[in-house]
């Protein structure tokens, strides 16, 4: 039986996730609650409040346009009863002026100490309305309003209230506690079913995030194990599928990378048996026959230290592209013309030409003035140089060229061998890589010249690239920004 794992991790997104949505659901469930219950009193009072201001603009509108006191009196009725309110008008020392019906009855003395405590506090207030919540003996509560309709001065210029209208508006509350109760059950259902859903949604969604990146992170560890053909699959995110992808071509990188490892290896083993072979066995027959025969013991030795060089230029090549790469080397900047750099290193090559009847050719542009290491520069060309020797086409041309390209010089290598395939065309700068198609001529080298060229051109922060097509030869390039040269004045 599979073993069940208990274990739970508390910083996983899965969890993270489900906390987050049911954190969610809780502060919005509580939310509602708070509005719904507890300010429910403080709520309708207020918005009662308003409608009884709205009701009392109308009033004085009304009261505005009428020529007669009872002019009005149809419309604060109509008024009362659409807003459930009971509306009086009196004077300002408290004879009353309009009673009108309320539900069928005359309301002569039922508000009567409401209406004379706002009396108090409109005299008192600066305001032009107030209005006070009261509680009777039976727990009911009424909203109280009152404003003036009309007000009147006296030569003191104090309110004269004989001559002030004064409206009132008494406005029951209702009790809320019905209400609240048929709420606060209502709300105790929403609740649970508001939790069980973020709760399940909560779940799923996690579970549909996390499980892919769960096997994500299982295929890393394969992949981390050497298995670097894994396949990693996303879900249904875009974000997750991308990191699949990325990771899915990170791995084809890694085992590619992992060949090139292994053939890395191999071919060092190889460029150092051979001529470690050849030493000791030409050491072997200078012992053992060519001792006492000065003629062989010469051409024996030559051999020697002929792979003994070769030793050194594979040792050399490895330790100057090891300080490179750790930036360890300074160059040694000067300035120099680029033009007659490629002439002077072509011409080295003109031995090669006479003997293996190879072909090279050169378009120049003239003087070209460029800054930096001339003797690293030089050594770009010439290892671009080897490499076009060796993989050139059946009709051994190697071209060479130089053009001015907006402020900058390019130098280009051209071969018309087998190319370059595109899928190794990035590869082709690594140390050791070597390409698919076959070369015409078998040269001895360390395997680091292209690597070289790279790290040369990058300490330079010169550009550099490849163009290659199958069957049609490539053309390897650098360019180096072009000195500006100051115009020399005339000789009168």
């Amino acid at each position: 039986m599979k073993k069940i794992d208990f274990d739970f991790d508390f910083k996983s997104i899965r969890f993270k996730l489900w906390m987050y949505f049911i954190l969610f659901a809780v502060i919005l469930v509580g939310l509602i609650w708070l509005l719904q219950v507890y300010f429910l009193d403080a709520y309708y009072e207020d918005m009662k409040l308003k409608e009884t201001s709205a009701a009392a603009f109308r009033v004085m509108r009304a009261f505005e346009n009428a020529t007669d006191i009872d002019d009005i009196k149809s419309e604060i009725n109509d008024i009362g009863t659409s807003s459930d309110t009971y509306i009086r008008v009196e004077t300002g020392d408290g004879r009353i002026l309009l009673t009108p019906m309320y539900n069928g009855l005359m309301q002569l003395t039922l508000y009567n100490t409401q209406a004379s405590q706002l009396r108090n506090l409109l005299n008192e207030s600066e305001l032009p309305s107030v209005s006070r919540v009261s509680e009777n003996s039976n727990r009911s509560k009424t909203l109280s309003y009152a404003t003036y309709l009309y007000k009147a001065f006296d030569r003191t210029g104090q309110v004269d209230p004989s001559n002030s209208i004064v409206l009132y508006m008494f406005s029951p509350l209702y009790p809320v506690k019905s209400t609240v109760s048929i709420l606060r059950t209502q709300l105790i259902y929403i609740t649970a079913i508001s939790l069980i859903l973020a709760f399940s949604l909560a779940l799923y969604l996690s579970g549909r995030i996390s499980h892919p990146i769960r096997s994500i992170t299982d295929s890393a560890a394969e992949m981390g194990r050497g298995n670097y053909g894994v396949q990693f699959r996303g879900g249904q995110f875009s974000e997750i599928n991308d990191l699949a992808d990325t990771l899915t071509n990170a791995s084809r990188e890694l085992e590619k990378t992992d060949m090139y490892q292994k053939d890395l290896i191999a071919n060092v083993s190889h460029d150092l048996r051979t001529p470690l072979t050849m030493i000791k066995s030409y050491a072997e027959m200078i012992r053992d026959l060519s001792g006492d025969n000065p003629e062989k013991r010469e051409k024996h030795l030559s051999v020697i230290i002929e792979e003994t060089d070769r030793l050194n230029n594979l040792v050399t090549d490895m330790l100057n592209m090891s300080r490179m790469q750790q930036r360890k080397i300074v160059l040694e900047r000067t300035d120099f013309d680029l033009d007659e750099t490629v002439r002077t290193t072509l011409s080295s090559y003109e031995i090669l030409a006479e003997q293996e009847g190879y072909l090279f050719s050169y378009s120049g542009v003239g003087k070209v003035m460029v800054n930096g290491d001339e003797a690293k520069i030089k050594q770009v060309i010439t290892n671009l140089i080897n490499n076009a020797v060796k993989y050139c086409g059946e009709d051994k041309v190697i071209q060479v060229s130089l053009r001015r390209i907006r402020g900058k010089v390019r130098c280009e290598v051209t071969d018309h061998g087998q190319g370059i395939a595109p899928d190794e065309i990035n590869h082709v700068w690594e140390r050791y890589y070597k390409s698919s198609t076959h070369h015409v001529r078998q040269t001895e080298g360390s395997g680091l010249g292209l690597s070289i060229v790279r790290e040369i051109l990058s300490l330079h922060k010169a550009g550099y690239g490849v163009e290659s097509e199958l069957n049609e030869g490539s053309t390897f390039w650098f360019e180096m920004d072009v000195l500006k040269t100051k115009p020399q004045k005339k000789q009168n």
